[in-house]
């Protein structure tokens, strides 16, 4: 009992300071974050008036599981669906607002000389605003309905999708230490390649075991089931080596599409709230009056640079994605500050000793500035454009409007919406059958081939391998060739001339082509050929054998189908509602 006594006495001494501060700034109708932050410092060793914390270690263990059960959460309330009902419009502007702003913060460290880590380090800090933030200050100020609130919040969405990419890419850079172009599109390829297997995977069989075990599912053990289906997935990304967050954040997205979602979410509410604060609590505990005093002009620098660089250049992007002066200005000014992802992101910095210790303070300070900051800034905008609209000839001012996507624009034909449609639906069956055959290949090569070896003679462990490898493989690739091909869409618009039947058979022989290449390759595993036109025969007949099967039409029929209802399921259980 000894050894744990230090450990509670801190976890009350964070828990006491939190409960008076929280409380202090919700009279005081500012952000609770802020609150924590203040709390951490007072309990810091920083603060030698105050009682402090003994044991940093186990706070830095306590703000890790904090960082997870934030970035779970945040991935219950994210939805693929929703991305990909927004359009392109709040797409082209996060990603526009990301870059401007890396770059932003990035020239700004190497103003004051500072090392190539720290400066990319901070550039990701200040290409993040806070989504926490940003939503109680609409909701305080009667904001939440308004159309370019809805904008708002579709971006930082977004922007928090990208901020998963970006941890990975700064982890991978912070390992090797250089930039190596190649590398960092491997890692970014093999992250889209797990997210897209684990989604599809995760997505097939949790609900199915979900409504299988609902007749022994309370609240106590639907709580224990999702936190060990979160935990079990951050080991899954720590051992594929990923950040524990991400893993986090993946079984969170999955969780979020099923009919359980809801009930997981107000369950969880609780446990991230305390884990949560705790994480604020640590970060408050980095702060260093005297390095802060030390670096008060780069401070002061980088706030600038973060509210002129989001009221300029986030004006810009969100005008390139067809928004309108007025809306635009809107937008950027309500992106003034950084949050919860710059403190997750300066965490990894330190715990990687890649980033200086000057960095973490420098970045509490700034967001504390910026998020006190946020209201007066969303109501700034509307003012501000009032004057520029004066100043602007308004030549500029109709050229600004002209690309405006707020106006009514011509609606595409039947034909081709219905040709989107089935593009879409190729790349996405075709992303899935191909990353899941990719999976299939790797684990039999990686776990299946040592199990058989121990099973066959030595000559026939590749042929057998192969052939089971196939077997596992045949329902994804008839989805490759054939899934939808004759469907009412796809007819109709085969019978609408021949422009329209060019582009289906070019559709349809990019899937052959497409399936061929993975058949050639275990195919080739199985016996290596060095008659290149017996190969394409044997190949050709594979493809004949899977293509005409019936069997593998109601197996690959019955799959999609269950996918389709498990994404569509919680969807549905609203409507009903």
């Amino acid at each position: 009992m000894s050894q744990l006594e230090p450990l509670i006495a801190d976890l009350a001494l964070i828990l006491i300071s939190a409960g008076v501060m929280t409380l202090l700034f919700k009279s005081l109708k500012q952000p609770i974050v802020l609150g924590y932050i203040v709390a951490g410092f007072l309990a810091s060793p920083n603060m030698p008036y105050m009682p402090s914390v003994t044991d940093m270690h186990g706070i830095h263990v306590w703000s890790e599981i904090g960082v997870i059960f934030l970035l779970f959460a945040l991935g219950l309330e994210f939805s693929f669906k929703k991305i990909l009902k927004m359009g392109a419009a709040p797409i082209i502007a996060a990603v526009s607002i990301i870059l401007a702003m890396m770059y932003v913060g990035s020239f700004t460290g190497s103003l004051f000389g500072w090392s190539d880590m720290d400066c990319i380090f901070l550039g990701g800090m200040l290409a993040m605003s806070s989504t926490t933030i940003i939503f109680k200050a609409f909701d305080d100020m009667g904001l939440r309905k308004k159309r370019f609130a809805g904008l708002v919040l579709s971006v930082l969405i977004i922007e928090d999708i990208l901020a998963i990419v970006l941890m990975v890419m700064l982890s991978t850079l912070a390992v090797s230490k250089e930039f190596e172009g190649s590398q960092m599109f491997g890692s970014i390829l093999q992250l889209g390649l797990y997210l897209v297997l684990w989604f599809t995977v995760g997505l097939y069989f949790i609900p199915l075991a979900l409504r299988k075990l609902k007749p022994l599912m309370n609240s106590e053990t639907l709580l224990i089931t999702a936190l060990a289906l979160c935990f079990g997935m951050v080991v899954a990304a720590s051992a594929a080596g990923f950040s524990a967050a991400f893993g986090a954040f993946v079984m969170g997205s999955i969780l979020a599409e099923t009919v359980e979602a809801e009930a997981i979410e107000h369950l969880v509410a609780p446990v991230k709230n305390l884990f949560g604060a705790i994480f604020f609590v640590s970060v408050g505990m980095m702060v260093d009056m005297q390095l802060i005093i030390e670096y008060i002009i780069p401070i002061i620098s980088i706030i600038a640079a973060v509210i002129l660089g989001q009221t300029i250049l986030s004006t810009g992007g969100f005008l390139l994605s067809g928004q309108s002066l007025k809306t635009s200005m809107q937008c950027s000014f309500s992106l003034t500050q950084i949050g919860e992802f710059a403190f997750i992101l300066a965490t990894l910095g330190t715990s990687l000793h890649v980033t200086s210790d000057f960095l973490y303070p420098i970045v509490v300070a700034v967001s504390v500035f910026t998020t006190f900051t946020t209201p007066y800034m969303i109501r700034l905008a509307e003012p501000a454009y009032n004057v520029l609209a004066r100043v602007l000839p308004n030549k500029w001012i109709a050229r600004l409007e002209r690309n405006t996507n707020e106006k009514d624009e011509k609606v595409s034909s039947e034909l081709q919406q219905l040709w989107k449609d089935c593009f879409k639906r190729f790349v996405f069956t075709m992303l899935i059958s191909c990353v899941l055959c990719l999976a299939i290949m790797v684990v039999m090569l990686y776990y299946g081939e040592p199990l058989i070896a121990g099973l066959v003679p030595e000559q026939w462990v590749h042929l057998v391998t192969a052939a089971v490898t196939a077997l596992l493989c045949s329902p994804f690739l008839w989805i490759m060739m054939r899934s939808g091909g004759d469907s009412p869409e796809v007819n109709k618009l085969w019978d609408s001339g021949s422009h329209w039947r060019v582009r289906l058979t070019a559709y349809g022989v990019l899937r052959l082509l497409i399936a061929a290449v993975f058949i050639s390759y275990i195919v080739d595993y199985a016996v290596p050929w060095t008659n290149w036109l017996g190969m394409f025969a044997f190949v050709a007949i594979l493809m004949f054998i899977i293509f005409s099967s019936s069997t593998l039409e109601k197996q690959s029929e019955k799959l999609t189908k269950n996918f389709t209802d498990n994404l569509s399921a919680r969807e549905k259980l609203n409507g009903q509602k």
